[in-house]
């Protein structure tokens, strides 16, 4: 017999084939995560919607690698069971968040006839409650879905999709077993998700566009700090135009690095307050207006709270409210405004000081020594960069010594600053090679991680392998983990950890003949002759380079950052 809740219904499809064609109508073609029992029917609908399996070795992998595909192509999809998969997901998901990074996170939970009969099923907490998870994941992502209504359900993943965009954050879906196969209106998918930003009410704009442009006219030394919300909420358009029509001095933050074409003249460099560079910081901090935009000012991102700016002197854009000195304006966010002052901007009032040149100092930092420094490295590996790459930095010496590196035009920065979960770079890579190749994009992506962090998560390696993807992974031997060294125990054993043979990852992992390259590099001679070698920089799989560098030894932003820190750990309250 026909079900009459149906027969209305103009082009009836199953609910999983509905939300994952609305993935693929979005961009998305691989969906990241695991199987488990409680998802299994559901990801029968994964090809059937022309995308593809990707299939991590754990949860948190897959959350890391969904987060880098993220960041290179603009959202991404993860798929958990219910309880153990989603928990073991959580903190992937969390520093996406905590990043503003957009995953469409689908749990396959328990039918509703299981969860309505209290059953003692498997992977719960055993007290009948089939809520706690979801309840968990509230905090960490911008709405929380529950299909549990057919004739809702269609709207609801609608709307968690249009909410992950906008938002840039992730986003919860709750699929039940028994709503899998339901029958909703596909009709809906003859019309796309609207996905543009709502417009800031014209009057409101217009006032916070002619304060911005007053004060920009009237000052004498402005320059424009980029940071990691004009990449995320995609902005770094309206920026480039921005610059292109004012030639205003553009620095970046860590965060930011990657958001403006560093060859370009008007490119400043690096600004972390005390982190930065002497030129940098002089130049940033002694000018009388920033215009911020999209700033997140983390305590590693600015060098432990470091910035020599004041409040007075700053001009600070969002996505969802600007502020100009310390008046606010909440609900008028940065695109619009961007636009209009580039648009309405008098050229001819203002007043421009040239950016200091901004160049890999190799030469400078070089000794007379075979050994692998800090210093040397950073910038040396600049010179090695070409346009396009896709360049990845772990938490710790990677992040750091980032900045001493000058980007050719086009290189995406990946990096987690805020939320620095070591580990979280080697999954990343995947996702972001992983996009690189659904784009149909000829781009290396380079992975920059420590030994400490890559004995974490290395699994992925076998991720990437099984893809093809075109990765080349400097592994940096130090005996441990550098940044917690310069924090507090240098010499305390749970900063060392045990010795792997690294090189024979690959193999381990499934490397077949000729899909991996290994090296063991351990002076300055051999590395050189390495990043000039024609087949190294075109090879296409996945290469393994394990780096030697001094146990002791880190990036000098990492240094000033670490004392920072420690002190700001050690504070008590005030008697």
């Amino acid at each position: 017999m026909s079900d009459i809740r149906t027969q209305s219904l103009q082009k009836p499809v199953s609910v999983a084939e509905y939300l994952f064609r609305r993935l693929h109508q979005i961009g998305i073609r691989s969906v990241h995560g695991l199987p488990g029992d409680f998802n299994l029917v559901a990801l029968d609908y994964v090809p059937k919607a022309g995308l593809k399996w990707v299939g991590s070795v754990n949860e948190l992998n897959a959350a890391y690698a969904a987060d880098g595909y993220a960041r290179a192509k603009g959202i991404s999809a993860l798929v958990t069971t219910f309880g153990v998969g989603e928990l073991s997901a959580i903190n992937g998901v969390a520093g996406a968040y905590s990043e503003h990074v957009p995953i469409v996170h689908i749990v396959g939970c328990p039918s509703t006839i299981s969860q309505r009969n209290g059953m003692l099923l498997h992977h719960t907490l055993g007290n009948g409650d089939f809520h706690v998870f979801a309840n968990m994941s509230e905090h960490i992502s911008c709405d929380v879905e529950k299909l549990v209504k057919p004739s809702e359900i269609a709207s609801q993943i609608d709307h968690a999709i249009r909410e992950c965009w906008i938002r840039s954050r992730p986003v919860y879906i709750w699929l039940p077993t028994d709503m899998v196969e339901k029958k909703i209106e596909g009709a809906r998918l003859d019309t796309e998700i609207d996905l543009s930003e709502p417009e800031n009410d014209p009057d409101r704009e217009d006032y916070v566009v002619d304060v911005v442009l007053k004060y920009l006219h009237g000052a004498k030394n402005p320059v424009v700090l980029v940071d990691a919300c004009a990449i995320r909420h995609r902005v770094t358009e309206e920026v480039n135009k921005l610059i292109e029509k004012t030639k205003l001095p553009v620095f970046v933050t860590p965060m930011g690095k990657g958001a403006f074409d560093e060859t370009s003249k008007h490119y400043g460099g690096v600004y972390a307050g005390v982190g930065s560079l002497p030129e940098v910081a002089k130049r940033v901090e002694g000018s009388d207006l920033v215009l911020s935009i999209g700033a997140m000012k983390s305590d590693f991102n600015t060098a432990g709270f470091s910035y020599h700016t004041s409040q007075l002197n700053t001009i600070d854009l969002h996505s969802d409210h600007c502020t100009v000195r310390y008046s606010e304006y909440p609900g008028v966010s940065m695109r619009g405004v961007l636009r209009k002052v580039t648009e309405r901007i008098d050229v001819s009032k203002l007043s421009i000081t040239p950016c200091p040149q901004v160049e890999n100092a190799v030469t400078e930092n070089k000794d007379d020594s075979q050994t692998i420094t800090q210093a040397w490295f950073w910038p040396r590996v600049g010179e090695y960069f070409q346009e396009g790459d896709v360049v990845v930095t772990e938490t710790g010496t990677s992040n750091f010594g980032i900045w001493e590196s000058k980007f050719p035009k086009g290189v995406m920065g990946v990096t987690q600053v805020l939320w620095g979960s070591i580990g979280w770079s080697v999954g990343a890579t995947q996702g972001a090679a992983l996009a690189v190749k659904d784009l149909e994009q000829d781009r290396r992506t380079i992975l920059f991680v420590g030994d400490g962090s890559f004995q974490l998560t290395c699994q992925e390696v076998s991720t990437m392998l099984k893809h093809n993807l075109r990765v080349t992974i400097f592994l940096i031997y130090n005996e441990g983990y550098t940044i917690e060294r310069y924090i507090h125990g240098m010499d305390a054993d749970y900063n060392d950890i045990i010795r792997w043979n690294y090189t024979d990852i690959p193999a381990v992992f499934g490397a077949k003949e000729g899909h991996a390259q290994k090296f063991v590099i351990k002076t300055k001679d051999e590395l050189e002759k390495l990043l000039k070698d024609k087949d190294f920089n075109e090879y296409k799989g996945l290469q393994f380079v394990e780096l030697w560098m001094p146990k002791d030894d880190a990036p000098r932003a990492l240094k000033l950052t670490a004392e920072i820190s420690a002190k700001n750990n050690s504070r008590i309250e005030d008697e």
